[in-house]
């Protein structure tokens, strides 16, 4: 097989059920999901697999449980031979994501993965006031058009890309009335759709400072190892290794733009990547692989039967 990447999904991938048929099906599942709920003391992998929605839905739950979907994947294909290390060159991770790829790749142990992003999303949460910051999706416009439509938006107000997604769509973040000020600015700049995003505060923008502050502390305390392959981090669009520079990155991720565009055209054509293999709950960077580059191939594993599969296409 040709030079693979693997991807994990950020917030947004969740959905009640996540998990729950590789628990059934894999002793190896069982043990990443128990070990979750003993690192958070409590009962993560229930909600995950019986909901209800709006509690999954809390930043502080979804965070952790889409990173354990993401390790109990690959700890299924390392009990099947297929290793990180041996299948992929990089690995890289949607916001939240990157703390998954990380845990994949050694950086951090599960437990402190789990508890660091639960730490995230309290603290995200906690930033800034409910019904104060907003954000929203800008589909049809360039990332260029798209800055411009937050900077005539923010009148004094934060207003600021979060994340560049994908050709055509990115996503604003910053206070409540800003947004609301570019979704109709965007509608007439020629934006297909500018809608308002179903969150619980504006992520990647500067009023997550306080966030950023929790996450410096919170990082500053938690044994990390360099990954056993490069990360593509968020911030950058390249790679790192060194844990002390995914330290600092990971600080400036919860207040700077996730460049994903930016990420995949990096690893498809510097990275000599040709597939990208999204491994946990959902298919969203799979489609969003599909738009940025056409050329490389892309699969989301997350179910037994596409474990299966993609075992079946190594020769595992």
């Amino acid at each position: 097989m040709s030079i693979s990447a693997f991807t994990f999904p950020g917030q947004g991938s969740q959905a009640v059920g996540m998990g729950k048929d590789l628990a059934h099906e894999f002793t190896e599942a069982r043990a990443v999901f128990h070990e979750v709920d003993e690192a958070l003391g409590e009962r993560l992998s229930s909600i995950m697999f019986e909901g209800p929605e709006d509690i999954l839905r809390l930043t502080e739950n979804a965070q952790p449980a889409l990173m354990a979907v993401s390790v109990a994947v690959i700890r299924v294909l390392e009990a099947r031979g297929i290793s990180l290390k041996d299948h992929a060159k990089y690995v890289a991770g949607h916001s939240l994501g990157e703390y998954s790829a990380l845990c994949a790749a050694g950086t951090f142990s599960l437990a402190d993965a789990a508890r660091l992003l639960r730490t995230r999303g309290q603290a995200m949460q906690k930033a800034v006031p409910v019904g104060h910051g907003a954000m929203a999706a800008l589909l049809g416009l360039d990332l260029e058009t798209a800055q411009a439509v937050a900077d005539e938006a923010g009148q004094g107000e934060v207003c600021a890309v979060a994340n560049d997604n994908a050709p055509g769509q990115v996503v604003i973040s910053g206070a409540t009335a800003a947004i609301e000020r570019a979704v109709d600015i965007a509608k007439g700049k020629g934006a297909k759709r500018a809608l308002l995003l179903p969150v619980s505060a504006p992520f990647h923008c500067s009023l997550m400072q306080p966030a950023a502050e929790a996450m410096a502390a919170a990082l500053a305390e938690v044994e990390m190892k360099a990954p056993v392959v490069p990360l593509v981090a968020n911030v950058l669009a390249a790679p790192i290794s060194d844990p002390d520079e995914i330290r600092q990155r990971l600080v400036e991720q919860v207040t700077g733009v996730v460049r994903w565009t930016e990420s995949v055209t990096w690893l498809t054509t510097a990275g000599g990547v040709a597939n990208l293999v999204e491994l946990g709950s959902g298919k969203v960077l799979t489609g969003l692989a599909k738009r940025i580059a056409p050329d490389a191939s892309a699969q989301a594993v997350g179910t037994p039967a596409d474990i299966e599969a993609f075992a079946a296409q190594l020769g595992a």
